[in-house]
């Protein structure tokens, strides 16, 4: 019987320490297992922060539409060719070639479409969402060749006296807008009017929403929602013209339409992190 008993308690502390050994081991590969799946999670969120980092660094919009070729030239003097997603910054001027139609989106929610051959500069650009830092508030396009349209963002309902769209012939202002600009230099041939006749030199806008306020030393005019100006040069005044006259920059429904997903013409829905 002793020896029995003797046994029985052997097998019992055997049993025991297997159990004992058991659980460890399960322990150990659940910690294991707990910081597997922290490191995978750091990882993905890295991966997701870092477009964010990337939009810190300076970038004030990105392009979101495309049909053809866009080129930037940097404030550094070097120069690029953009896709779709690529960052747009201070300081970039850029320049659409032969049927290229490109869409941007700034910080603020405002948007710009450019028309075939144009050549558009970020001369100064400055925004931050919140509230208190609406006095550095800061918008200065130069539209210094062809055409584009413009919807406003948060800068223009806030703070509207800190937008402005420069030409060689009068300056856009804007009151919480969406309007058309085309500036010609004895190259608006291939562009159709309601007469059939080529657009006069100059700056020629439309006003969607809105008014826009144009200027240059000459005078200024309001151009209400509806209405069309021309501006024949930077000594003569602006004027506003009749609907018959008047020049409406169109875009093609591809690069005009909003979507709020962002997809679209040469845009992408792939922003997914995936760890395996």
């Amino acid at each position: 019987m002793k020896k029995a008993t003797r046994k029985k308690v052997r097998n019992n502390q055997v049993q025991n320490l297997r159990s004992a050994d058991e659980t460890t081991s399960h322990s150990i590969r659940r910690a294991n297992n707990a910081r597997l799946i922290a490191g995978y999670s750091i990882v993905c969120l890295i991966c997701l922060l870092l477009p964010v980092a990337a939009w810190a660094e300076g970038a004030v919009g990105s392009v979101t539409h495309m049909s053809g070729v866009l080129f930037a030239a940097h404030a550094d003097g070097t120069k690029k060719m953009l896709s779709v997603k690529s960052e747009v910054m201070e300081g970039d001027t850029l320049r659409t070639e032969v049927d290229t139609f490109v869409r941007i989106k700034f910080t603020d929610g405002g948007e710009v479409v450019l028309r075939p051959e144009t050549v558009f500069k970020v001369e100064a650009y400055s925004y931050k969402p919140v509230s208190e830092a609406k006095q550095e508030d800061n918008i200065l396009f130069s539209l210094l060749k062809g055409g584009l349209r413009s919807v406003t963002g948060m800068i223009g309902k806030r703070n509207p006296d800190r937008f402005q769209m420069k030409t060689a012939t009068a300056t856009i202002g804007i009151r919480g807008t969406h309007f058309g600009a085309l500036l010609c230099n004895n190259d608006c041939a291939n562009i159709q009017t309601i007469t059939g006749q080529t657009p006069g030199d100059g700056l020629h806008t439309d006003t969607a929403q809105g008014t826009t306020i144009v200027s240059n030393a000459a005078g200024s005019i309001e151009v209400p929602a509806g209405a069309f100006s021309y501006t024949p040069s930077p000594t003569a005044p602006p004027m506003l013209v009749p609907p018959s006259q008047g020049i409406q920059v169109t875009m093609p429904p591809s690069i005009s339409s909003n979507k709020a997903t962002g997809s679209g013409l040469g845009s992408s829905d792939d922003n997914a992190c995936t760890v395996k």
